[in-house]
């Protein structure tokens, strides 16, 4: 027999060794983000060198507007759309609900490049000129699953007794909605909301499929530059992404713990 506490020992170090693994590369990127030499191996000193040329730089600056652009429009435009497709799909008939979130639940499964393939394809098709117009609906079109995800648990929590009663009184359709489903499923808004913001700024195959010339965001911009040789600037330009993802989703892990101790 193991010892319990051996086995406890065990599991925190085989779970400090995955947490090493997975972050040892993201912690060199980001000290090294701060190496005022070009050199990733050879530490030169203390400098925010590369992030002060960041900031000259104008694709990466242009490639910022377009990232921050798509990203909000796309979360905003799939929160809104999302919110109206979970409630349609929670007010289906058992069966026709199944199919739809089989259906809804493929863009989540399906490799990122047959998703991006699958709409460069479409916008050909329908002759749209790839560019803004096309990697803003790439990313509203995979942002939306995510969305309904995140709002129908929280639909299935509301009695069906609270909107009958609220019916009964005398409230409308759309009164019911804005003072009585809205409130209790707005924290679930919020969540898909930041996760779609979350995925539309780390995308990467789908928008490099579905944009123009002239139009990419940060991860295209990184690739391409990653492909001319090392660059400390996307040390930099890495360092900043990971930061903006990990606070979104501290965000969305603290909203998620005081919805617990409230239902608690």
């Amino acid at each position: 027999m193991v010892n319990p506490q051996h086995r406890t020992f065990l599991s925190q170090a085989y779970i400090l060794l995955v947490l090493l693994f997975l972050y040892a590369p993201i912690a060199v990127l980001i000290i090294f983000s701060f190496n005022n030499l070009r050199s990733t191996s050879v530490w030169g000193g203390f400098s925010f060198r590369w992030y002060k040329e960041l900031l000259q730089d104008r694709q990466i600056l242009s490639a910022l507007y377009y990232t921050l652009t798509i990203a909000i429009l796309s979360s905003i435009i799939s929160a809104i759309a999302g919110t109206v497709a979970a409630i349609g799909i929670h007010r289906m008939h058992p069966l026709a609900r199944r199919i739809i979130l089989a259906i809804n639940n493929v863009p989540v499964l399906n490799p990122d490049i047959v998703t991006g393939v699958s709409l460069m394809t479409l916008f050909t098709a329908l002759r749209l000129r790839l560019g803004f117009t096309t990697l803003l609906l790439s990313h509203i079109t995979f942002n939306i699953p995510y969305v309904v995800l995140c709002i129908l648990p929280r639909l299935r929590q509301i009695p069906k007794e609270v909107t009958e009663a609220a019916m009964d009184l005398g409230a409308t359709p759309t009164y019911v909605f804005f003072h009585v489903i809205l409130p209790e499923i707005r924290s679930a808004i919020f969540t898909g909301f930041l996760i779609a913001f979350t995925l539309s700024v780390d995308d990467f195959v789908i928008s490099f499929f579905t944009t123009g010339s002239g139009v990419n965001n940060l991860p295209i911009v990184v690739y391409s530059m990653a492909r001319r040789g090392i660059n400390p600037k996307i040390n930099a330009v890495s360092t900043l992404l990971f930061i903006t993802v990990f606070c979104l989703l501290m965000i969305i892990n603290k909203r998620d713990a005081n919805i617990q101790k409230l239902e608690v």
